[in-house]
């Protein structure tokens, strides 16, 4: 093998690692944001976890995160939280930071 050819296969190891490690940081973000608007509508425990789940799932409708966006805007409207988008939006960050710093806790031990 070429050292060419050993340059090219690290790449891609570490894009499929790069790749794989984006998609579990927004699983986790989805689900820390489910868990948070959970409690914006005052579900328990049990309805919370199922709430999270959804809106984990929701993100599989569409490229990018409109979709989870749309979701959790519309379920805490329906529950008549006075809540505006741009609200969710820095929670769904703040969610992302959480995500990101347990995701990479969780590999280094």
């Amino acid at each position: 093998m070429t050292q060419f050819d050993e340059r090219e296969r690290a790449f891609e190891a570490k894009f499929a690692r790069d790749e794989e490690m984006q998609f579990r940081i927004a699983a986790r973000r989805n689900r820390l944001l489910g868990q948070w608007a959970a409690r914006q509508m005052g579900l328990n425990e049990a309805e919370a976890e199922s709430y999270a789940k959804d809106v984990v799932r929701s993100d599989f409708e569409e490229a990018g995160e409109h979709d989870v966006i749309r979701k959790v805007m519309g379920d805490l409207t329906a529950a008549g939280v006075d809540i505006d988008e741009e609200t969710v939006r820095e929670a769904m960050r703040n969610k992302e930071v959480d995500a990101r710093r347990q995701i990479i806790e969780s590999t280094n031990l």
